[in-house]
C-alpha cells in the first residue's frame, strides 16, 4: 500500500511504475497521467507534495526528485540525472532550483 492511498489507485500506480522501469523512460506528464496524478485538486496535490518533500523544507529539491519513484514503491529505480533535470526544469517556474508547493500544484494541473 503506497503512502498515496486514498488519493491514487494502487493499480494505476503499479502500471505507471512498470511503464518507467527503463532508464530515460520517465516523462513526468506520462507518469502523472498513468498514475492518476493529473487533474487532482490543489488539496490533493498539496498532500502529495508533503509526502514528496521528505526533509519537510517546504520544497522538493533535486535529491528528492531523484528519489521520486521510490515514494510510490521502495523497489523503484532512481531517476537518472537527465530525467531529474527535465522534471526540475518543468516544475521550477521561478528558477530557484527547487519545486515549491504552488509549482507542484501547477504541474499536477498541466
Amino acid at each position: 500500500m503506497s503512502s498515496f492511498s486514498g488519493i491514487l489507485k494502487d493499480a494505476d500506480v503499479t502500471a505507471a511504475l512498470q511503464s518507467v522501469q527503463a532508464a530515460e523512460s520517465f516523462k513526468y506528464k506520462d507518469f502523472f497521467a498513468k498514475a492518476g496524478i493529473l487533474g487532482k485538486s490543489d488539496d490533493q496535490a498539496k498532500t502529495m507534495f508533503e509526502i514528496l518533500d521528505q526533509d519537510k523544507s517546504g520544497f522538493i529539491e533535486e535529491d528528492e526528485l531523484k528519489k521520486f519513484l521510490q515514494n510510490f514503491s521502495s523497489s523503484a529505480r532512481l531517476l537518472t540525472d537527465a530525467e531529474t533535470q527535465a522534471f526540475l526544469k518543468a516544475g521550477d517556474t521561478d528558477g530557484d532550483g527547487k519545486i515549491g508547493v504552488g509549482e507542484f500544484q501547477s504541474l499536477v494541473k498541466s
